[in-house]
């Protein structure tokens, strides 16, 4: 098939992109980075610079749309949050096959308050969520949870990575519990427009989630831990495949309940006594594909999912492959855990870097170029690195 992605900055991205490739596909990216990992990787046939979805949505859509009749495009797939452009533009893509649900599923899935609300409605246990729309509701909550001594989460409803989540705080000196809750100014901005969510913190274990569901139908599926991440609530370095069953069978309720079709990632936190409690919902690619060898079936899930349907099966990781973003994780020496420092070596060593590859060395120098970049970029604009990096792509609502 000609497949197209979109996206191709993402380490994700680079890895399907592989996975494609060895299984016969010829693969297109449409990017609109200078700079990024699809751009100079042997697995992509060809790569199009396109106007930057959140800034020019029309020319961005009206881009795609020539690509798919130019390249005779069979799948378009996309991998990042420009899927939220995306599915609004869903009836002029009518030339291919597009793996996304329509837009207002995907902002209700995408609000971390609506998720919640959703998962409450189909009757899942959830954590108590509270959405806040101004300064006077921030005041409230935060001194009511001082005042009972409660501990919360608060995070913009609209978010990514983590990047701006406020955490109780812990002991001094370890990590075995929570102190008293402390005084917090509203956030600059939050309204509306721009809410923000406080949610019951939750002490257990975090699992995530990936799949690829056809009209409610899961079809193929990974979990996983959260050893190792950027910063305490940061996204996930480290990648191990976890024999989840309890995860997978919520996936399959949820996704059931809600007729979803497309990729999905959701996070939990696991109590003891096993509930999983969700936290919050990814409605495209997730870490999880790092986990799926060419041998385990995800390439068949996302180009043919009615047959995996017909048959009744589901795609997991089956190779046993570790995988891990190297860079980042070797910075996690600094801050290994409670595993210890010796635990951390024994995990990189067991690990395959999900960017290097001896048969496709560029992508591994153009990480370098990507990051130099985004570091200027987020100089000159008074922002975080992360946010950099997918600034001209995120959606917030909108």
């Amino acid at each position: 098939m000609n497949v197209l992605i979109t996206g191709g900055r993402a380490p994700v991205a680079l890895e399907l992109s592989r996975l494609l490739r060895a299984a016969g596909h010829r693969v297109h990216a449409a990017e609109s980075a200078e700079y990024h990992l699809c751009r100079v990787s042997s697995a992509v046939e060809q790569s199009f610079r396109v106007p930057a979805p959140r800034h020019n949505p029309e020319a961005y859509i009206d881009r795609l749309a020539g690509l798919v009749e130019e390249l005779h495009i069979d799948v378009l797939i996309p991998l990042c949050e420009e899927i939220f452009y995306i599915s609004v533009g869903l009836d002029r893509l009518r030339g291919c096959r597009v793996l996304s649900a329509e837009r207002e599923t995907l902002a209700r899935l995408h609000h971390k308050g609506e998720f919640i609300a959703w998962a409450r409605e189909l009757g899942l246990t959830v954590p108590k969520t509270r959405l806040l729309s101004s300064p006077e509701e921030w005041r409230i909550q935060t001194g009511e949870a001082a005042h009972k001594r409660e501990a919360w989460v608060y995070k913009p409803a609209y978010s990514r990575f983590a990047s701006k989540v406020i955490l109780p705080r812990t002991i001094a000196g370890g990590q075995e519990g929570i102190a008293g809750p402390r005084s917090l100014a509203a956030p600059r901005g939050i309204s509306s427009a721009a809410p923000w969510v406080a949610q019951q913190y939750i002490t257990g274990e975090a699992i995530c989630t990936y799949s690829v569901v056809h009209q409610g139908e899961v079809i193929a599926h990974a979990a996983y831990g959260s050893r190792y991440r950027t910063g305490r609530t940061g996204a996930s370095v480290y990648f191990e495949h976890l024999e989840h069953p309890a995860a997978l069978d919520w996936v399959q309720r949820f996704s059931g309940a809600a007729g979803f079709s497309g990729q999905i990632g959701f996070d939990f936190i696991q109590v003891q006594g096993g509930t999983l409690y969700p936290i919050e919902c990814n409605p495209r690619a997730t870490s999880g594909i790092h986990l799926f060898a060419a041998e385990d079936g995800l390439v068949q899930a996302l180009l043919n999912p009615e047959q995996l349907v017909q048959a009744g099966t589901v795609s997991t990781p089956r190779s046993g492959k570790k995988s891990m973003l190297a860079l980042p994780m070797l910075a996690c020496a600094l801050r290994p855990g409670p595993a210890g420092l010796a635990e951390w070596g024994r995990a990189l060593r067991q690990a395959e870097d999900v960017i290097f590859r001896r048969n496709d060395l560029r992508p591994f120098r153009e990480q370098l170029r990507i990051v130099y970049h985004a570091c200027r970029f987020a100089r000159r604009n008074k922002i975080s690195v992360t946010e950099a990096l997918t600034e001209d792509i995120e959606w917030n609502g909108e």
